[in-house]
């Protein structure tokens, strides 16, 4: 089942291929899908919102970066997406 996108506040955005393949690549589209509908589409709004490629890119390996790494969503913590110690 997906995220509930209805109650976005926001225009929702949509993922560019770059994204996509990116997430793909690293393997780290189920963790992106996991996060809440909000921060999948302030990533999204963020990395679209640049208008330089160069800081499309800066974002996107940011995003990577926090979803790789977890509790972090835009340079904040966030608990919740935490990774697990075993």
């Amino acid at each position: 089942m997906g995220k509930d996108f209805s109650k976005l506040k926001r225009p929702r955005h949509s993922m560019p291929d770059f994204v996509k393949d990116a997430l793909t690549r690293k393997c780290l589209m189920d963790v992106y899908k996991k996060r809440p509908a909000y921060q999948q589409n302030g990533y999204l709004g963020w990395i679209h919102e640049a208008r330089l490629k160069k800081t499309k890119m800066k974002r996107l390996y940011q995003m990577l970066d926090e979803l790789e790494k977890g509790g972090v969503y835009m340079n904040m913590d966030h608990p919740e997406s935490a990774k697990k110690k075993e």
